[in-house]
């Protein structure tokens, strides 16, 4: 009887501290969420590169960055929210980290949420311990995962958290490429501050009408630019193409509302 009696005790206390745990993550991201979207100051966003594929072309490539090759995504943000009348003229700035040598654990294949949650808690014990950053912490940490097109000629996805302002890009080590690696690492920054997806997550379509930069255009196709959260350039109602560049995306109205930029 002692022995089950005991078992009861300390299941109910593991479960007890999940619970404390969980409520105290949650109360955190609420907090975080209010401060990171009240745009009354610049986000700090810290890119830390990292070796994806552990290649000698992507080291080579990661030992070449400078703060310069993501000059692209601080104009289109602040191009972006002077456009929506933001007061804060540039929301976001970067910093660059030196390399991290450890790969982000991998997320659960499953949607079980238990198993999400799990992932999501290592995944940011993880960003706390390989932190390479000699300065202020980022309100942001964007971990940019880098690949070398010549064996990799597609990439699983990459993800933006907001609860726990995180984000895993996975990009290719390439200088011709770097304006569309900007493109991804920008989506996965709009995720954490609350942006959701705008296009089909079968076919990647941009979904009408909030995945359209200008969905009243007549005619509708072909678009000339893509909404940032849909990323691709809608050509037909089957067709899409990725855009060059920033300069050649937009953030919609949709995606200005969830990251509070207009009510």
């Amino acid at each position: 009887m002692t022995s089950i009696a005991s078992g009861k005790f300390f299941r109910t206390l593991r479960i007890f501290i999940l619970l404390a745990i969980l409520i105290g993550v949650g109360m955190s991201a609420w907090t975080t969420k209010v401060r990171t979207t009240s745009w009354d100051y610049p986000l700090r966003v810290v890119v830390y590169p990292v070796n994806g594929d552990g290649s000698e072309a992507s080291s080579q490539y990661i030992d070449s960055l400078e703060k310069e090759t993501f000059k692209s995504i601080e104009e289109f943000m602040e191009s972006e929210a002077k456009y929506y009348g933001l007061k804060l003229s540039n929301p976001f700035t970067i910093k660059l980290a030196p390399r991290v040598d450890n790969l982000p654990p991998e997320p659960p294949q499953d949607r079980n949420v238990f198993h999400i949650i799990w992932w999501s808690l290592k995944l940011r014990y993880w960003a706390y311990r390989v932190n390479t950053y000699d300065g202020p912490t980022g309100d942001i940490r964007a971990f940019v995962l880098y690949y070398d097109p010549a064996t990799h000629k597609a990439l699983a996805e990459s993800l933006g958290l907001q609860k726990g302002l995180i984000c895993v890009a996975k990009v290719f080590a390439n200088r011709k490429m770097e304006e569309k690696n900007n493109i991804v690492i920008a989506h996965e920054l709009l995720h954490t501050v609350g942006a959701t997806d705008k296009y089909d997550l079968t076919t990647g379509q941009p979904i009408f009408p909030d995945g359209y930069s200008d969905p009243e255009k007549e005619p509708l196709y072909p678009q000339k630019e893509a909404e940032i959260m849909a990323c691709r350039i809608p050509l037909s109602e089957t067709e899409a193409k990725m855009p060059e560049s920033l300069y050649d995306t937009v953030v919609g109205h949709k995606t200005a509302r969830e990251i509070r930029w207009i009510d």
